[in-house]
């Protein structure tokens, strides 16, 4: 019978100095101090045959180029193959920024990537890694799934499509069954926290996590959190405001959810592994004559005035700010496309990493970017036990949005440098990989 291996690794990534807290526009939003570390923590998974790592981090992206390097950095020290690790983004908004996005350019508030910050953070990635390969002892792992419908619903309509399935898979020593690590994948974006919270924080994972260590898993105990396809998922319907007593509610939330299901996992020894990956390029948007874009922005001004002057609630005239920072963003796109500024964007993100991870009867995917949870429930109806992870090996200056959402407009839609066939693209790649496993 054939011994699975299981390890963790923590390193911490919490920044040293005042960073601007990347995540929201037109703010000047320098940390004045540390709510909760941010962490990047990892999970190595080794059956005799193939080895796995998937690496979590609290951070808002981790570049493509970030992910090659310290892919790169962890193979050379333990040839473990690149292809077979997994680095994804949390997504907070309440950490420093780790990738320059092109349609911030212009905000005079936001800085470019400071380049000491970006240096610890992948050293600390390459760090947890390391660790996690150096740990690694006989282990059994089991998966079941948790209800996380507490923490958010669909950001634009609140009975629209949402994704409340939250797996939880489990390692554990198979001397003592203590706890390795413990990995989940939520499909919700991190944002209980905005514009007027200047601390560094993981946000609701931050908490969940905290939570999980103190009730249930021991300090010890490495937490990962991936956030699945959720570029139109958000607490914001959910929440009382956006303080981090709502985060730590949420994260809560979270936590007790993940703690009533860990208990129904049952664990397995011995496990087989496989790992698929594919390239592809996405297809690029077509943007708007400048003239149509300057219209659609103050169209857009106009009803955030209009909404603000006859006191509507807080949930519509959030829709209608972000709504506004889109019609910005678009603006600015639609000038860098007319004047042919926009290939260095499309190089930096372009083409994407599919990438398929077998861990037994269950497959972690990894999808870089913000991606419509539409696209995920796609692969689950067609591949079963399967589970997307977003923002990982890369981003794409943007989101990736449905068809109708782009009809539609808004900010998603606004934000975004290639068109919804993209994620029809990740979809039929990534069942293609599945198929190969």
């Amino acid at each position: 019978m054939k011994t699975l291996f299981a390890g963790a690794g923590v390193a911490d990534i919490t920044p040293l100095d005042p960073q601007y807290l990347f995540g929201y526009p037109h703010v000047e939003r320098t940390s004045t101090g540390v709510h909760d570390p941010l962490l990047s923590s990892a999970l190595y998974l080794f059956d005799g045959r193939t080895p796995l790592l998937f690496i979590a981090n609290d951070i808002i992206f981790v570049g493509k180029a970030t992910a090659q390097r310290v892919r790169q950095r962890i193979e050379d020290a333990t040839s473990v193959p690149a292809a077979n690790i997994l680095v994804s983004a949390t997504h907070t908004h309440s950490g420093p920024s780790t990738v320059d996005y092109i349609s911030l350019e212009d905000d005079p508030f936001v800085p470019k990537v400071d380049s000491r910050y970006l240096q610890r953070f992948e050293d600390g990635i390459v760090e947890a890694g390391i660790e996690a390969i150096r740990r690694a002892q006989p282990a059994e792992v089991g998966l079941a799934i948790a209800d996380g419908a507490g923490v958010g619903t669909n950001r634009r309509d609140p009975t629209g499509p949402a994704d409340p399935q939250v797996p939880v898979l489990l390692a554990r020593s198979a001397a003592d069954s203590e706890s390795i690590a413990c990995m989940i994948v939520c499909s919700m974006h991190p944002t209980v926290l905005r514009e007027g919270s200047k601390v560094v924080s993981g946000d609701f994972p931050g908490m969940a996590r905290r939570f999980l260590q103190d009730k249930l898993l021991g300090p010890d105990c490495p937490v990962l959190h991936h956030t699945g396809p959720a570029g139109n998922q958000s607490p914001r319907h959910v929440i009382r405001g956006n303080t981090l007593e709502e985060a730590q509610r949420l994260g809560e939330t979270l936590g007790r959810a993940v703690t009533d299901t860990i208990g129904k996992i049952i664990f397995d020894s011995s496990l087989e592994l496989d790992a698929q990956r594919a390239v592809v390029d996405l297809p690029r948007r077509a943007f708007p004559p400048v003239a149509d874009t300057e219209r659609q922005l103050q169209r857009a001004s106009q009803k955030l005035a209009h909404l603000r002057q006859m006191g509507a609630p807080p949930q519509e005239i959030r829709g209608a700010e972000v709504d506004w920072f889109g019609a910005e963003e678009t603006l600015r796109l639609a000038r860098l496309a007319a004047e042919g500024g926009l290939a260095g964007a499309y190089q930096s993100c372009l083409p994407a990493e599919v990438q398929a991870l077998r861990v037994g009867p269950w497959t972690f995917v990894g999808w870089p970017g913000e991606v419509f949870v539409e696209y995920a429930l796609a692969v689950k109806a067609e591949a079963r036990d399967t589970y997307v992870i977003s923002l990982a090996n890369g981003e794409l200056q943007g989101y990736i949005t449905t068809e109708a959402a782009a009809a539609e407009g808004g900010y998603e839609a606004s934000n975004a440098i290639v068109t919804p066939a993209a994620g029809r693209t990740l979809v039929e790649t990534t069942l293609r990989l599945i198929a190969q496993l």
